[in-house]
Parts: C-alpha cells; sequence; structure tokens
C-alpha cells in the first residue's frame, strides 16, 4: 500500500499538521486502517477509496476513527491532485459528515466543511484546573471550545490532559482574539490518543461560528498557536465553513500489510 505523510495548513515542512494519506482501490480492514493510524502514531491518517465520481474518505486517529477532520481532507486532496488527478481542480469526497467538496485555488485548496452549531455551557472550576487560566466563555459543538481572555493566555497554557479528557467532546479548543491574526486557537484531543493536534480544521468550524457571531466578520486569518504552528484562511458562511490552506509532502512510503 502506497502512503504519503503531508504537512497541511503549511507551505514548508515541520511545521502545519501532518496527516498520512492512502488512496487506495478496496477498502482493507477496519482493524488494518487502525492498526495503521497507531503504527503512524500521527494525529490522524486518512484512507480513501474512488467510487464513481467521488472518493469515500475516513480518518483514524491512534485512538479510533472520527467523524470530522479538516487537515487530513487537505492532505489527502493534495496527494490525489498531485499523484493521481492532477488535472482535476475540484474533488468530492464522502464522509461520515456528508459530502465534503476540495477545490485548487491558485496556491492553496479550499475546503467546504458543516459549521457547528455552539450552545453555552457554563464556565467549571474542572476548565479552571485543566487548563490553569480561567476560560471568559465556554460553549459545546461537538467539542468544548473554552473562550480565553486574550492571547497569550492561549499560548501560555500547559493543559492537564487527564481532566481534559473528562469533559465533554471529542477534542477541547482553547481561543482568544489575535494580534497578527484575526484569532488564534490550540487543540487537545486526548480522548484520541492525541495530547495537541498541531492544526485542526475541525476546531476551527468550531470557533469561526463563534468569532464571527462576535464579531459580526465573515473572514478571519487564523492561527493555530501550536509548537509547529499552522495558518487557516477561513470564511464563515452561516451552515458551512470555508476553510482555505496550503500543503507540502514531507515523505512518501510503502507499507507492507
Amino acid at each position: 500500500m502506497k502512503q504519503y505523510i503531508v504537512d497541511a495548513f503549511t507551505d514548508k515542512v515541520f511545521s502545519g499538521n501532518p496527516a498520512a494519506v492512502c488512496v487506495m482501490e478496496k477498502w482493507p480492514d477496519d482493524a488494518v486502517m487502525q492498526n495503521i493510524a497507531i503504527e503512524n502514531n500521527l494525529s490522524e491518517t486518512a484512507f480513501a477509496v474512488k467510487e464513481g465520481e467521488a472518493y469515500h474518505l475516513r480518518w483514524f486517529t491512534p485512538g479510533g476513527e472520527v467523524e470530522l477532520c479538516g487537515h487530513a481532507t487537505l492532505a489527502t486532496a493534495y496527494v490525489i491532485t498531485r499523484f493521481y488527478e492532477p488535472e482535476k481542480n475540484s474533488i468530492a469526497f464522502d464522509t461520515l459528515s456528508g459530502r465534503l467538496t476540495v477545490e485548487k485555488q491558485n496556491d492553496m485548496l479550499m475546503m467546504d466543511f458543516p459549521s457547528f452549531k455552539l450552545q453555552p455551557v457554563p464556565v467549571t472550576e474542572k476548565m479552571l484546573q485543566a487548563l490553569g487560566v480561567k476560560p471568559v466563555e465556554a460553549y459545546f459543538g461537538a467539542d468544548m471550545v473554552c473562550v480565553l481572555q486574550n492571547e497569550e493566555d492561549v499560548r501560555n497554557v500547559k493543559p492537564n490532559q487527564e481532566l481534559i479528557r473528562q469533559m465533554d467532546g471529542v477534542c477541547l479548543h482553547i481561543t482568544a482574539l489575535g494580534t497578527d491574526y484575526d484569532c488564534v486557537t490550540r487543540s487537545f484531543a486526548p480522548k484520541c490518543n492525541v495530547a495537541e493536534d498541531p492544526v485542526c480544521g475541525r476546531g476551527h468550524c468550531h470557533v469561526i461560528p463563534y468569532w464571527a457571531a462576535k464579531t459580526g466578520k465573515k473572514e478571519f486569518t487564523a492561527y493555530q498557536s501550536s509548537a509547529r504552528g499552522g495558518v487557516l484562511y477561513c470564511s464563515y458562511a452561516g451552515e458551512r465553513t470555508v476553510l482555505r490552506g496550503k500543503a507540502v509532502l514531507y515523505a512518501e512510503a510503502e507499507i507492507y500489510v
């Protein structure tokens, strides 16, 4: 099986979010895909099979399959348009989150994703203990979102992974308004055996709807303030959130299974 590793939401290797991508003719067993994801030990391994004009796309973390992943979708579109169908300017993916489309846009790839609906929830003592700083607001969609006072608070958080594991949702995203960027965010996913996701497209389908409602803006340049860092160019369109980003190839490999 051919595998590519792509750094997503960046234009240089060793930054952004690395995803492994396997484009296959038929599906292996789920256990094989899960073991490959565990072996890779990246936040996501994506598996795609062409079915008709679209691709069926699945995402596996080391802790299990998830229903939506941004950076691995971007990485998969990058691989398909570079190595499999370079003549295509648009790729459709059928996923657990419905039909997702990715289009070439100059030197970036543009992804049309669902927006998560956020409900306000109380700020709790557990959130304070988990982050070491008290959020000013908290919301829940599919993941938990904690809004912090400022960018420095986001950058300085030293998360308690066990307390985050006890929270509702798949991931925890912390966010604040930025100075050089419209917003800064970090994402933690210990339930998926991912301590911190380097750049999280899924997270921005939570935080961009929040910041759009808060600021009245529709266009955002967002920064994921992880150790690797990454930039996302985001547009809020109500029920959809559009994410744009770059990607770069890190490695090609053969998997023997």
